[in-house]
């Protein structure tokens, strides 16, 4: 056995260590203990809740806040931590802590789970990481205590506090929200300025990326002296807040007073790309506003982040490269930069793939329930985007679909290429070249 899991690559340790943490989670779920009846949930739901919660996903077939008793509420929190960090980094934190040493294979694993480009100051930037998760998630509960403590008194207040900014911080997207009305997330609080802006910079904070926090402790504010990557990153998340911020504003929620309405849009952009909480009623959007959704949620957060889908990166490469192109230019380039043809390369595969997944899916599920089409790719950007944002549909769909967004969860946490590479690494890289013809495209 020893031996078998030496031979494990590092993408698949990843697979195997997600999969066991969802089937451990729904083991944990099906307990009398977990449910708020006494029952336990059924296999099929935990295994569908343990799966979204450990890819920060927030789809949810049960209301959190009422169906799950105080244990599975923190074992849904502990699932959650536990997915947003990444299992690879929380058991080489407790060795770290424990004294024991990181060998290289674990290096080399942590290396392709947090997307870092070497295995050197890996250990360190490890505990970087959790000294900074725990300084913002423990900074945004306290910031939400006072509001919640109002609402609903200090020990639920208390819970609820940490159990949302641990959630938005991960960009999981689950609430406990339905003790007011089943599976409201924050339409109850879409006024509340301050809640609305903490639970934004968790979001924000969360799907930026480990690398680029540490850039920014680094370099502080010289944004010229970042690494490329981070510049890509950063200003990529600010157009992709900014545009469809303004684009919700001028089109959505009309009617609205002005404050009411700069929230809404703000925080439906932010929240799209990954979070899942919502402070709208998403079925009143209208067709366009849920196709800028659509792309946010399939867009994602930043690499080695908390934050699922293709990335702000793959998509900035693709639109760079789409540019090159444009001007007749022979390559794809950042802040005077040259980008590799193998980069661009990946962004292609990875866009194709998303998009075939994503769309595959939908008209599945569309076929298994009989429901337009447009409310099940909805369901599916937010599966394999790990959004958690649905039309509603979630709670009703029968085994067959959700077998689908499981899959589709899991996919988009682990990483689609993760998957391929984990599958195909008994194969060999071809050094011969066929002879090259032209094709025309376009």
């Amino acid at each position: 056995m020893g031996n078998k899991f030496k031979s494990l690559t590092s993408s698949q340790i990843i697979i195997l260590g997600f999969a066991l943490m969802i089937l451990l989670g729904s083991f944990v779920l099906m307990l009398p203990i977990s449910t708020s009846d006494g029952k336990g949930a059924t296999f099929a739901d935990a295994v569908f809740t343990a799966t979204s919660a450990v890819c920060v996903t927030g789809l949810a077939v049960q209301d959190t806040g009422t169906y799950w008793s105080g244990f599975g509420q923190v074992a849904l929190l502990t699932l959650i931590q536990i997915g947003g960090m990444g299992l690879v980094t929380i058991s080489v934190a407790v060795d770290i802590e424990s004294g024991k040493s990181v060998n290289l294979k674990r290096r080399s694993t942590l290396q392709s789970a947090l997307s870092v480009h070497q295995v050197g100051g890996i250990v360190h930037l490890v505990s970087f990481i959790i000294r900074m998760t725990l300084i913002f998630e423990l900074s945004g509960a306290i910031l939400l205590f006072p509001t919640f403590r109002r609402e609903f008194g200090l020990l639920k207040g208390m819970w609820y506090s940490l159990f949302h900014s641990i959630s938005a911080f991960c960009n999981a997207g689950f609430d406990l929200m339905g003790v007011r009305e089943k599976f409201s997330s924050f339409t109850y609080f879409s006024g509340n300025a301050w809640v609305n802006t903490i639970i934004m910079l968790l979001i924000i904070i969360g799907g930026i990326g480990f690398l680029t926090w540490d850039d920014v402790r680094k370099k502080r504010f010289s944004f010229k002296h970042y690494t490329m990557q981070s510049k890509v990153i950063i200003v990529t998340s600010l157009v992709l807040i900014a545009v469809p911020s303004i684009l919700y504003f001028i089109y959505e929620y009309t009617g609205v007073p002005f404050k009411d309405r700069l929230l809404l849009s703000i925080f439906q952009s932010v929240t799209t790309r990954t979070a899942g909480f919502n402070t709208a009623d998403l079925t009143k959007l209208s067709d366009s506003g849920l196709v800028v959704m659509i792309f946010l949620m399939l867009v994602g957060g930043s690499p080695g982040s908390t934050a699922g889908g293709m990335k702000t990166t793959t998509i900035a490469v693709l639109f760079s490269t789409a540019i090159s192109v444009f001007r007749n230019k022979p390559d794809t380039h950042f802040f005077n930069r040259r980008i590799s043809a193998s980069v661009v390369r990946t962004a292609s595969t990875i866009l194709i793939m998303y998009l075939t997944l994503f769309l595959t899916g939908g008209v599945l599920i569309s076929l298994f329930e009989r429901l337009p089409l447009r409310l099940c790719l909805f369901e599916t950007a937010s599966a394999i985007g790990t959004v958690g944002l649905t039309l509603g549909i979630t709670s009703t769909l029968g085994h067959s679909s959700r077998i689908v967004l499981i899959f589709l969860m899991y996919l988009g946490r682990v990483g689609g290429l993760t998957l391929i590479f984990s599958a195909l690494s008994h194969m060999r890289a071809s050094v011969s070249k066929y002879p090259e013809e032209k094709l025309t495209v376009g």
